[in-house]
């Protein structure tokens, strides 16, 4: 199994722009699965009625439902819809359609563009959910921008192969007027250093700088192999032949 080739992150749209404090049950709920939501009509389409839908706890078994409920909070709060606007929303930037996220982002990876979120503090607070870096993966989610993270859940994100960054110098998405609607450009290059500075550009000409967190030399082996799972896999096989 060959490695995959390490590249920048090229005209990416955002996702999502979030605030401080988002927490994994913002992320991936684990609570009842609303009859408005994408799980839903996943669920209903495959003849499955609302007295039976559960919980997203219940069925975290279903990666197909598990995706359609990532960022499915309605407290949600996502400032690429615009001020004020909650729920589990999002603006299709190309054209300017307000979907689902999860409709959106399937609509993203059709056409072959690669997705960030944007972040404030203390990115992925409460419980460790593992769901809450599948789900974004599943979304076509390359790399998190935040002010900080918290600790399990960044090592979540390497797991995954999503490059987790940080703000510099007490920047943040609002200082540096970034609204979520531009294309991004993230200069990775092919070999990558822990902690190191990395270059991020916008489509309206904005340039900054942002930290790696990757950590250590073994995120990096993470990361290089497209997550942990890849890497252990690559580890055996090269093992046994």
């Amino acid at each position: 199994m060959d490695l995959p080739v390490l590249g920048d992150i090229k005209n990416a749209h955002c996702l999502l722009s979030l605030g401080d404090s988002v927490t994994t049950d913002h992320i991936s709920p684990a609570g009842d699965i609303a009859k408005t939501s994408s799980a839903a009509k996943y669920l209903n389409e495959h003849g499955i009625q609302k007295a039976d839908f559960n919980t997203y706890g219940a069925r975290r078994g279903n990666d197909l439902v598990m995706a359609r409920g990532t960022f499915a909070n309605t407290r949600l709060a996502n400032r690429v819809v615009g001020p004020g606007a909650t729920g589990p929303v999002t603006i299709h930037i190309p054209s300017g359609e307000q979907l689902s996220i999860y409709d959106a982002s399937a609509r993203y990876i059709a056409d072959g563009v690669d997705l960030i979120i944007l972040a404030g503090k203390e990115y992925g607070s409460g419980s460790s959910r593992d769901w809450a870096a599948k789900g974004p993966y599943m979304l076509g989610v390359k790399a998190v921008i935040a002010e900080s993270f918290e600790r399990i859940h960044r090592s979540n994100l390497v797991g995954m192969g999503i490059v987790p960054l940080c703000y510099k110098g007490g920047e943040s998405a609002v200082s540096l007027g970034l609204k979520g609607n531009e294309k991004f450009d993230i200069t990775l290059g092919t070999e990558l250093v822990p902690g190191q500075d990395i270059s991020v550009t916008t489509s309206d000409g904005k340039t900054f700088t942002v930290k790696l967190r990757l950590d250590t030399a073994a995120e990096v082996a993470y990361y290089r192999n497209g997550g942990i799972l890849h890497y252990v896999l690559r580890n055996k096989i090269s093992s046994s032949s």
